[in-house]
């Protein structure tokens, strides 16, 4: 065990829970971490992730077969069209819950078993990595740990926020339009009122309670004894509250982050962490940690809604501008790159980046593509955009002639700039499949989120993806191809060189250089043709990756959409 690292779990405990109580919880942490240890393999080097890291996001239960357990079906899909694809594979929570698509966890500790087992995740460990799914913030309302709350069980009786119905808590930074606090009646007939950041299902747990984080640290150490190489925090900005403040981004939150990153560095350093913050960028990669020391990894939130604002545009203005700003402080940290997952498209992620005004035009032309907008609750009282409901494929719809397949050529140079940016690229199981939105989902549910978690029956897909003539052909194929293609390509390294260039406003132009490797990516997200001088790059001829053409010295004509890759002939 890493004695540095136990040092820093140590002190950051002492920090967060004053000497007496932060001596208590070291001793009790220290305890799991030394039996964790004993069950896992030695691990002393940290991973830094290289040009082949590719993650997929998938539900356990997005594809479906008849009596066959949908985990062991999504195994059988992996193993015939993945495993050159991709590097490792997220799940989202795949737990017993009640509500939310499964973060409203029942049991942190088992596997759904109407998705499978704990065998069938292990299953992939031979060809995959794993990236699992912490719930950290909240647990479901029907969950044994609430019940033994509810009954003032020893242990649990500060498991939750009790708060009084008089306080001032218009600070605070609310995610959804929904109210922050829902009256809970316990065994004893007291009535109390208890934070819920999310819903009234998801109960916010009380991190100020050693025993809290106690055993949240037990269900982490047994991810990482399951396999996990990566560890999403899921709403992770929301941990710590303090009445009379906004109750994001507290500097408690950032310290629970160090310290979940000080355990896993003494005992499983080759696991990653990863916070969710869907918020503006400065705010998002503060969770990188005033030297590296925090998350690993940052979804790079800004960069859905500018991509959809590109393509929608016509323009690369903004994104270009943004993506020059991409600066790492540490060599062991990196951007998780993302275009759509299983939440719709944040728009709070483009605050100061881009006008109010047009990402009010982004609601519209997305509404006007069969999606939805949903609000969050301003402190003034008011409601704003906070996402915008629709599968990444039907957002970019663009209007006019060419059906099918500029449809898929437009969506693809979309999905292109994601895998040239510096860090890793994230990539939703339905934008690989080029799923449409799931009108009937929504109407099962009732809710806007389902239009991009559809449940597809896997014989049905399997016909469509291996059919030239279908949509889904026509965006799968050449997805994997890039994907493929990238993982070959020293330059694509998340730590390689790189600068954004301006050759012209409907061409996103980047320039890698990593590995002995010279790449300048180009990709037109107009709906006419561009020519593009490329002789930054070289002197001679040029070569494309992906398509293997051969261009002579000088220009380059690149028509609606083209994505090119090239390095000197």
């Amino acid at each position: 065990m890493a004695v540095r690292a136990l040092d820093r779990v140590e002190r950051l405990l002492g920090k967060l829970y004053g000497k007496h109580e932060g001596t208590l919880a070291f001793e009790r942490i220290r305890l799991l971490m030394v039996s964790a240890a004993k069950r896992l393999p030695p691990s002393t080097t940290e991973r830094l992730p290289d040009e082949k890291e590719i993650v997929l996001i998938t539900y356990a239960d997005t594809l479906r077969q008849p009596e066959q357990r949908p985990l062991s079906t999504f195994y059988t899909f992996a193993q015939r069209y993945l495993k050159q694809t991709v590097s490792t594979i997220h799940f989202l929570p795949f737990f017993p819950f009640s509500s939310d698509d499964g973060f409203s966890v029942i049991d942190y500790m088992q596997i759904d078993p109407a998705v499978g087992s704990w065998d069938d995740v292990h299953a992939f460990k031979a060809d995959f990595r794993l990236m699992l799914d912490w719930v950290i913030n909240h647990i479901s309302a029907q969950s044994p740990w609430f019940e033994a709350y509810l009954a003032a069980e020893p242990g649990y009786q500060r498991l939750a926020i009790e708060v009084d119905a008089t306080e001032d808590l218009s600070m605070v930074t609310r995610p959804r339009s929904l109210p922050l606090l829902t009256p809970y009646k316990k065994k004893d007939g007291r009535l109390v009122r208890l934070w819920t950041t999310f819903s009234a299902d998801q109960i916010d747990l009380n991190f100020r309670s050693i025993d809290v984080l106690v055993d949240m640290v037990r269900v982490m150490l047994a991810y990482v004894e399951h396999g996990a190489d990566i560890l999403r925090l899921d709403a992770i900005a929301y941990l710590w509250k303090e009445i009379g403040t906004t109750c994001i981004h507290l500097p408690q939150t950032h310290m629970m982050v160090k310290l979940f990153r000080a355990i896993l560095d003494a005992i499983a350093p080759h696991v990653l962490l990863i916070t969710e913050t869907n918020v503006p960028h400065r705010e998002n990669i503060s969770y990188f940690g005033d030297a590296g020391d925090e998350a690993q990894m940052v979804y790079n939130f800004s960069l859905p809604p500018l991509l959809l604002h590109c393509i929608l545009t016509e323009d690369v203005g903004y994104l270009g501008r943004w993506a020059n700003t991409l600066v790492l402080p540490d060599r062991r940290t990196t951007f998780l790159n993302f275009t759509a997952s299983h939440d719709g498209i944040g728009v709070r992620p483009l605050e100061g980046i881009i006008p109010s005004e047009e990402i009010d035009t982004l609601a519209t032309v997305v509404m006007a593509n069969g999606g939805a907008v949903s609000y969050k609750q301003n402190p003034d009282g008011t409601e704003s955009p906070y996402e915008l409901n629709i599968t990444y494929v039907d957002a970019v719809r663009g209007v006019g002639a060419g059906g099918d397949a500029i449809h898929a050529r437009r969506f693809l140079a979309t999905q292109s700039i994601a895998l040239v940016l510096p860090g890793v690229p994230a990539i939703y199981i339905h934008s690989l499949l080029g799923s449409r939105n799931w009108d009937e989902g929504v109407r099962m549910t009732g809710r806007a989120r389902t239009i991009n978690r559809a449940k597809l029956d896997m014989n049905d897909l399997v016909c469509q993806i291996e059919n030239p003539e279908t949509f889904r052909y026509k965006v799968f194929s050449a997805y994997r191809t890039m994907i493929e293609v990238r993982g070959a390509q020293p330059a694509f390294h998340p730590k390689a060189e790189f600068d954004v260039l301006e050759v012209d406003r409907r061409v996103f132009a980047i320039a890698r250089h990593g590995g002995g490797q010279r790449l300048l990516a180009l990709t037109n997200i107009a709906s006419n043709d561009v020519t593009v001088d490329v002789g930054m790059l070289a002197a001679g001829p040029t070569r494309d990756l992906i398509s293997k053409r051969v261009f002579a010295p000088g220009v380059v004509t690149m028509k609606p959409y083209d994505v090119l890759w090239l390095t000197p002939a």
